[in-house]
């Protein structure tokens, strides 16, 4: 695919899939042998991990919208920079719902082949979440 296509593609995932909570159409997208690297000492997430990481999402933040604010691609790659806004109504995280709007940083970067992703990496600042949902977050040195 051509990179113009692969960005067609990021674009139809998200509007699809998050925006429109389209989870049946995730498999449309994700590679049967999809993998994504959410840790660098953590098993990455199969196609089913990565369905019940959006429903999860998706059942916490039912109002959730992702707006992306820059793409950058090359070859099977593309990268993006976008925010992550919505409504925290559902557990997240062990954190019975507050009500609270959050907004979120996100950086993926997606390898795609033969017109579905294969591997992901990155995602939302959780740090930055949970702070926004009244947790007590430290990071030591």
């Amino acid at each position: 695919m051509s990179v113009a296509e692969n960005k067609l593609l990021l674009d139809e995932y998200i509007t699809e899939v998050w925006d429109s909570a389209n989870i049946g159409a995730i498999r449309r997208f994700l590679s049967p042998s999809f993998q994504r690297h959410v840790s660098p000492v953590l098993p990455s997430l199969d196609v089913e991990d990565q369905i019940d990481r959006i429903t999860g999402f998706r059942e916490a933040f039912p109002d959730v919208r992702l707006t992306v604010q820059e793409v950058t691609a090359e070859d099977d790659r593309v990268a993006f920079r976008s925010v992550f806004r919505g409504t925290h109504l559902g557990e997240f995280a062990g954190i019975p719902p507050t009500g609270n709007q959050v907004v979120v940083g996100l950086l993926d970067v997606i390898r795609i082949k033969d017109g579905r992703f294969i591997e992901q990496w990155g995602g939302p600042d959780l740090f930055d979440l949970l702070r926004q949902l009244g947790a007590t977050v430290s990071a030591t040195r």
